[in-house]
């Protein structure tokens, strides 16, 4: 069951709360490898999701289940939280800065970031919201900086906007 439907004990939707460098934040207390995916469409759009949990735009992305590789998560994930199925093209970057850690509401799971990002490309689909995902559509390169995002995603996108020559190891 994805975040956005999960509740807390008191019955209150779950939310993510993303800290960054925050001397408020909880002190982390798992480590989860998750993936993120940048879809990029033959008019060079990316494809963005407005989370459900917190109400920012982001890549499609989560966490990498048991018995799954890196790949299969991309795909699952991206179809799952937009309804496009993708080929993956590559790696852009794998992200673990301990200063980031995300907050679950709905159990107190503190997360240091983990995040591999990948690179794709869409295969079929249509943009279509799911369980953890409010809106979906593919943005113009030039509007990203219009969306609001976590300053974690806003530097993976920036960084696969910069078009490093080898991936970003952060």
């Amino acid at each position: 069951m994805g975040a956005a439907r999960r509740r807390s004990e008191d019955g209150r939707a779950a939310r993510r709360i993303d800290f960054y460098d925050d001397p408020e934040a909880p002190e982390a207390n798992s480590l989860v490898p998750s993936v993120n995916v940048v879809v990029v469409n033959d008019e060079g759009e990316i494809l963005m999701i407005r989370r459900s949990d917190n109400g920012n735009w982001a890549v499609p992305g989560g966490a990498i289940d048991l018995g799954e590789s890196v790949g299969e998560a991309a795909r699952r994930e991206t179809l799952e939280e937009s309804g496009i199925e993708c080929e993956i093209t590559g790696l852009a970057g794998i992200y673990s800065d301990p200063r980031h850690v995300i907050l679950y509401t709905s159990n107190g799971e503190a997360r240091q970031e983990f995040s591999i990002v990948l690179t794709a490309r869409p295969m079929r689909g249509e943009p279509t919201p799911g369980d953890e995902s409010a809106e979906v559509r593919w943005v113009p390169v030039p509007s990203l900086g219009e969306l609001t995002m976590d300053r974690s995603m806003r530097l993976r996108v920036n960084d696969y906007l910069s078009r490093q020559e080898s991936p970003v190891i952060a």
